[in-house]
């Protein structure tokens, strides 16, 4: 019986103090409830089970509940046991809430998220069940530091076909989200005794940070029209690059910058890091292929299902060129760092047809929103231009100059959280700077769409 008794109801830690198990145990169960530790309806376990728990007499258990029910922090009924009140909880002085709490805005227009309701729930759950059914026992063990092979397999094949990359599974590491990549790549680069790598004028900080954390110095590139302008890269060992949308600027690297890149990277044996950045999302022609396509001896191509499913997978890979990708798995520290059952579930995703068909939905999803929001803001101001609408989750907004600043402070009284392009500039780029906004329209929910639109236009000039 005894053995029984322990897998009754559930594990809870409790202290009793003071004079008397009796009172100690009333005393440490009321504040585990007044402090929320214990939730409401939370069931307890049974008077058995927790004394032989805590090795006191199951009397000193069933007597210290029915105190707590007369006073009303417990409930007893018949057949349904004995559970915390459904009450209020008073959090403790001094708790404040938190900080997206307090200053959640009303509109959300930040780039880098996709529509998060727009996940894909019942297929996911589908594949998820597939996968796991079909699963060997050691697929649930340890696993390989490059990622479980399914996916390395359903990767290399699905890569192959929809962006142009040449893979392998056995170079293919897959990764704890793509800023968990990057880290591992500036491990594995400063270990080859690289000094520099070469970056775009306008980016993301939290990159060039990562960089800088490994140890490795980050130069700008010039920019223009045609994208980031390769001719200075003659100082560098490596350079990461988002050819096929920029981002924040929104333009893919021109065909003849996307050459030189590559023929810097065999004159030098310097690297190219390829951000394939919203590379799925591109609505008025064909999306740009790979540039890893050109030279996959000489290009590390990276991706993530952050922005086409979700950032919470925290799933991202990278196609290494021969060499680097025993240095990129020695830098992980030998381990895989990913959930098993989020692999297979994806390898499964992408092996049934079921990530082509969720791309395919949301890229239309996504070309009807940029649709909206350019017509909104043409038909109701002319003094802002969008651009880099071709592809992505985002669009460049150009304000008058000196305007900026203000239009921000603006969105800000009107409840709406949205970056200017200042903020994305490298600090010793030589670019001109610009006045804009960088709109992101994946995030807000479709209920919030038309009023993130609205909000939006309120603040432009003119």
């Amino acid at each position: 019986m005894a053995e029984q008794w322990a897998t009754l109801g559930i594990d809870l830690h409790l202290e009793p103090t003071g004079p008397g198990l009796r009172r100690g145990l009333t005393d440490a169960l009321r504040e585990a409830v007044r402090s929320g530790r214990l939730a409401p309806c939370t069931r307890l376990p049974s008077s058995r089970a927790l004394a032989a728990d805590l090795g006191i007499a199951r009397n000193t258990v069933a007597d210290a509940y029915a105190d707590l029910v007369a006073e009303g922090w417990l409930t007893a009924r018949q057949g349904s046991g004995t559970r915390v009140a459904d009450r209020t909880v008073v959090p403790p002085a001094g708790t404040a809430p938190r900080a997206r709490e307090r200053g959640r805005p009303a509109y959300d227009l930040r780039p880098g998220s996709p529509d998060l309701a727009s996940f894909p729930r019942a297929e996911w759950l589908k594949a998820a069940r597939r996968a796991l059914t079909a699963a060997p026992h050691d697929a649930l063990d340890y696993g390989d530091p490059r990622g479980r092979p399914e996916l390395r397999a359903a990767l290399a094949g699905y890569l192959s076909r929809a962006r142009g990359v040449r893979a392998e599974p056995g170079r293919i590491v897959v990764c704890a989200g793509f800023a968990h990549g990057l880290k591992l790549l500036g491990t594995a680069l400063r270990a080859r005794g690289a000094r520099t790598v070469a970056v775009e004028s306008y980016g993301l900080d939290v990159h060039w940070r990562l960089l800088a954390a490994s140890g490795l110095r980050t130069v700008p590139l010039p920019f223009d029209r045609l994208g980031t302008d390769p001719g200075a890269l003659s100082a560098a060992d490596a350079v990461l690059l988002t050819p096929a949308h920029q981002f924040p600027m929104g333009v893919p690297l021109h065909r003849d910058r996307r050459a030189a890149v590559v023929d810097w990277a065999r004159r030098t044996g310097g690297l190219v890091l390829e951000d394939d950045y919203d590379g799925e999302f591109r609505y008025d022609r064909q999306p740009v292929g790979a540039l890893q396509g050109l030279d996959p001896d000489r290009v590390v191509y990276l991706g993530t299902a952050s922005k086409s499913l979700a950032p919470g997978l925290r799933l991202a890979w990278m196609v290494l060129p021969p060499g680097l990708a025993e240095e990129t798995v020695a830098a992980k520290g030998g381990v895989d760092t990913c959930g098993v059952l989020d692999q297979l579930t994806l390898a499964e995703f992408l092996t049934s047809g079921a990530y082509d068909r969720h791309v395919r939905a949301t890229r239309l999803h996504y070309r009807r929103r940029r649709d909206a929001l350019v017509a909104a803001v043409t038909a109701r101001t002319s003094e802002a231009r969008v651009t880099g609408i071709a592809a992505g989750l985002h669009v460049l907004l150009r304000l008058p100059p000196g305007t900026e600043q203000s239009v921000l402070q603006a969105a800000h009284w009107q409840g709406l959280a949205v970056h200017g392009l200042t903020r994305y500039r490298h600090a010793a780029s030589v670019v001109e700077p610009a006045d804009a906004l960088v709109v992101g329209y994946g995030t807000p929910p479709d209920h919030a769409w038309s009023g993130a639109l609205d909000a939006l236009c309120a603040v432009l000039p003119g």
